[in-house]
């Protein structure tokens, strides 16, 4: 397995690299057959130390991210928050084909951040912006992936066309699809997905991304 690290506002160690490495190796012996690639950024924020681990499983990502007073402890966190994740969907990630083998491409989709607070009579300023790739999948696939995100909404497209679907968590502990030219249902959670409090929150990662 290939672990990407980026250090963010504190020294790169050999020690963490390792704690890193070891960690991993052992979730994803553990978990996972198909080779992966992590993608790791510690960083030190207002003395809090901030663990974001991106792991790729197969079609899927999986993201864990933690923080506390102290880094070793953050990468724990972390950790083992993507091992619940790879544990509940264990069996299914081993099994699973994807819907979008014969798909389109995925449609680049751009999105922004506006102030809280907008000026009385001036257009809403935009505090950031990115674009990302809207990758075909089902809405059960859609549903897997948010949840081994740890998001609480993700953007897609349905693998026979380029039209753009969101599927989001609910405050009724259900989950809600948005799909393009329709109106807004409310879909079943698949066994084995969480359903928590819907929080309006900017996609800090997609499956595209």
């Amino acid at each position: 397995m290939q672990v990407n690290i980026t250090f963010r506002n504190m020294f790169a160690t050999d020690a963490l690299r390792n704690h890193v490495t070891d960690k991993l190796s052992k979730v994803v012996d553990k978990y996972l057959d198909k080779v992966t690639e992590a993608h790791v950024t510690l960083s030190l924020e207002r003395y809090l130390h901030h663990a974001d681990i991106n792991l790729h499983a197969g079609h899927f990502h999986v993201r864990g991210k933690e923080k506390s007073e102290d880094m070793y402890a953050s990468i724990d966190l972390a950790c083992d928050k993507i091992e619940r994740q790879l544990k509940k969907y264990k069996d299914r990630l081993k099994s699973h084909r994807p819907a979008h083998v014969h798909a389109r491409e995925p449609v680049r989709v751009r999105y922004e951040i506006f102030a809280a607070s907008p000026t009385e009579g001036l257009p809403p300023e935009v505090v950031r912006s990115n674009e990302f790739l809207a990758k075909p999948m089902s809405v059960e696939e859609a549903l897997m992936q948010m949840d081994l995100m740890n998001n609480d909404f993700l953007v897609f497209t349905r693998p026979d066309s380029r039209d753009v679907n969101v599927v989001y968590r609910r405050r009724d502990g259900n989950y809600g699809l948005i799909q393009a030219g329709g109106e807004e249902a409310t879909v079943a959670a698949p066994a084995g997905t969480s359903a928590g409090a819907a929080q309006a929150a900017p996609m800090a990662a997609s499956a595209g991304k």
